[in-house]
Formats: C-alpha cells, sequence, structure tokens
C-alpha cells in the first residue's frame, strides 16, 4: 500500500512537470512570463530570430514586435492559442524588419501599428531598404508603416494590465523605444539589449553610440525582474549592464584607434571583447561591429 501511495504521489508530480512544461513551450517557443503576458523565443536559423511579446488585456491583445512576416504567421497562431480576443495593436521598438516586416500580418488581422515618431519616419525613410537588405527574395509583403505615434511616452492601462511604452533613442536606432510593465516588472527592450554570441548591429545610419550607453545605464536602474532582449533568451537587468559595458568599451576602444590614426581593419585585429559574455563570444562577429563603429565615427556623424 505505501509502495502505491509513493507511485501515486511520483504520477502527480510527473504530471505536473509535464503541465509547467506545456505551459512554457507551446508552440516550441511560447513561455507565460505572467498571467496574460507571453513571450515567443525567436529562431535564427529560421530566419525569425527576433523575440515576440503580448499582452492580454480586458478587450484585446497588444503585441510588442512584429518579426518577418513568416514569423509574425506563426506567431499569430499562437496567440489565437493563448485567448480568443482580437489583437488591436502591435508595437515596434524600432523599425528593422526583423522587427516591422510582420506589421502587415498584424494590420491584415486588425492591429494598428503602434511606434515612437522617430521610429515611423525611420520606418518610411530607411524601412524599405532594409526589408529588400534582410528580406531579400522574401520581400514579397507590403511594408505597413506604423500610424498610432507617441513623442516620448504612451500608456496602455485598462485597470487589470499596464504597459507603459518609452522612447529611449537615439540609440541602436533614432526611434528606439523600450514596453515596461511595471507590475509584472518585466521590460522589453528590443535591439537596446540582446543575449546571444553574435554581438548587436551598431551600424545604423542613425545610431547614437555615446546616447545608447546612457540608455542602458537608465534601463539598468530599472525595477525590472525579466528582461525580454530583441534577441536571444531571456535575460535580467544583468543583461542590460553586460551589453552596456561591451559597447561601452568597444567605442572607448575605436574612439581612442581613431584619434591614434588606425585603421578600421587594424582595430577589427586588434580589439578583443571576448571576455563580455555572451556579446563577444564571437571574435569575427566582433570585427564586424568594430569595423561599423569605425565607418559611423570616423565621418563624425557621432560625437
Amino acid at each position: 500500500m505505501q509502495r502505491l501511495g509513493i507511485l501515486a504521489a511520483f504520477v502527480v508530480l510527473l504530471a505536473a512537470a509535464f503541465h509547467s512544461t506545456a505551459q512554457q513551450t507551446a508552440g516550441g517557443r511560447v513561455r507565460e512570463l505572467a498571467p496574460s503576458v507571453f513571450y515567443w523565443q525567436g529562431d535564427r536559423e529560421r530566419q525569425v530570430q527576433t523575440n515576440v511579446g503580448w499582452v492580454v488585456f480586458h478587450d484585446y491583445v497588444f503585441v510588442i514586435d512584429a518579426n518577418f512576416p513568416w514569423g509574425a504567421r506563426e506567431i499569430l497562431a499562437e496567440i489565437r492559442k493563448t485567448t480568443s480576443k482580437p489583437v488591436r495593436f502591435v508595437f515596434d521598438t524600432h523599425y528593422h524588419a526583423d522587427h516591422a516586416y510582420g506589421n502587415i500580418v498584424f494590420s491584415e488581422a486588425g492591429a494598428v501599428v503602434v511606434c515612437s515618431r522617430d521610429c515611423a519616419e525611420e520606418s518610411r525613410a530607411k524601412g524599405p531598404r532594409d526589408v529588400q537588405n534582410q528580406a531579400k527574395d522574401r520581400s514579397t509583403d507590403p511594408l505597413a508603416h506604423p500610424s498610432v505615434l507617441f513623442e516620448e511616452k504612451l500608456v496602455f492601462d485598462d485597470g487589470e494590465r499596464r504597459v507603459e511604452l518609452i522612447k529611449m533613442g537615439p540609440a541602436h536606432t533614432k526611434g528606439d523605444a523600450v514596453a515596461y510593465l511595471p507590475t509584472e516588472k518585466i521590460l522589453f527592450v528590443g535591439d537596446l539589449a540582446v543575449n546571444w554570441t553574435l554581438g548587436n548591429n551598431v551600424s545604423d545610419a542613425d545610431a547614437d553610440h555615446h546616447n545608447w550607453v546612457r540608455a542602458l545605464d537608465r534601463l539598468a536602474g530599472w525595477d525590472a525582474k525579466i528582461v525580454a532582449p530583441g534577441h536571444g533568451v531571456l535575460g535580467t537587468l544583468e543583461t542590460i549592464r553586460g551589453q552596456r559595458d561591451y559597447l561601452a568599451d568597444m567605442l572607448r576602444q575605436v574612439e581612442a584607434g581613431i584619434r591614434a590614426g588606425k585603421t578600421a581593419e587594424q582595430l577589427a585585429q586588434e580589439i578583443n571583447l571576448t571576455n563580455y559574455q555572451p556579446f563577444g563570444a564571437e571574435p569575427r562577429r566582433t570585427a564586424g561591429q568594430v569595423r561599423s563603429m569605425y565607418r559611423r565615427l570616423a565621418a563624425g556623424r557621432v560625437r
């Protein structure tokens, strides 16, 4: 009888563990970070590398970043597994195609696109070219531009859920903004911070590397327990601090190299950021970012 009791308890625990795992990996990539707050893990191998979130409000769903169209269609199907409520808003943390080209899928499903005013201007001025550069022969869908714009801050609050959209750019791009859930202490940061071994893209024409470091300093002081980066796995405020230190050290060394009269290629070979993990884990990637930063700074477009 005692053995049967132990076996029954084991079965119950096993079932509970299975239920928990199923909740976290529905569709293979979905996690419920808090009640009614979901996260979809991007996948670089399938060119759907951008992480996406959604918040289920009382009457609608609010999506954070849109991925590519082929990723957005998959994500929309996953959203519909979590709720029958309509998707009414999709927020672009910035204009880059891997975050915003999927707007069209959500727009066709009835959503309006939200982003900072600077992001919307970049979407129209630089978005089409970025779609061509990133999507290449898969760039067959139209690009849906944002239509609900804000200057510095926009809040969605229905008394049960609250999402604060806060502009941080210019940084990674001119129009960078984040989505902060103060009750759940969850922060979606777009590409202000990533959490993978491929480093970050520092080459945007309107990137401001100095202000990017300041933005990360600011975010590192927020009350957040979960940080959802633009790419890579979920993190914490330590992810923000690590991205900040990686970027600041690169910036310091590139500026010093320019003052010393060194070439981009010399610096690409000399600068070693492998002590910043996971950001600098691949020296070849870091070298490419050093070259990009050198071109931006040498051109005098950033202080």
